[in-house]
């Protein structure tokens, strides 16, 4: 792959304020593991291996299983997520795909098993999960070992 510029070593402040976005999102009251389920699934839409290299194995130091990371494709096919799980996946996908719309089908889904303020952090964690993405795509970061 051709070299491609690095914004966190060109512009230092605005990844500083994207990881504003993220010490917020860890110090609210979303549950760890489901912010990893959620930047998995926007980065396996996007497709960015970087993201989704990192997360799957943030989310297997939380407890995860592979039996979930490997599923999560497939989510509404299978019997391993939750019904806020189910909802927040929905939203995600509907999110990530924004030219599509979110409907109200999937909003309300997640408003129903989410107070406001969860659904705010929600929504806000995969608003940052997105930038992520455009930034790793667009300058080609590879993933690490």
């Amino acid at each position: 792959m051709s070299k491609r510029i690095r914004i966190k070593e060109l512009e230092p402040e605005a990844y500083k304020a994207l990881q504003g976005i993220e010490q917020y999102l860890a110090a609210s009251k979303l549950d760890p593991r489901l912010r990893e389920l959620i930047k998995i699934r926007a980065s396996q839409i996007n497709g960015c291996a970087f993201c989704i290299n990192m997360h799957t194995r943030d989310a297997r130091k939380l407890g995860e299983t592979e039996q979930r990371i490997y599923a999560l494709n497939a989510w509404w096919d299978t019997p391993y997520f939750t019904e806020t799980e189910q909802a927040v996946l929905a939203l995600t996908e509907e999110v990530t795909q924004i030219s599509n719309r979110v409907s109200d089908e999937t909003y309300n889904r997640a408003a129903k098993v989410l107070d406001d303020h969860a659904l705010a952090q929600v929504i806000m964690a995969i608003i940052a999960i997105n930038s992520w993405n455009r930034i790793s795509i667009s300058t080609r970061l590879e993933p690490v070992d």
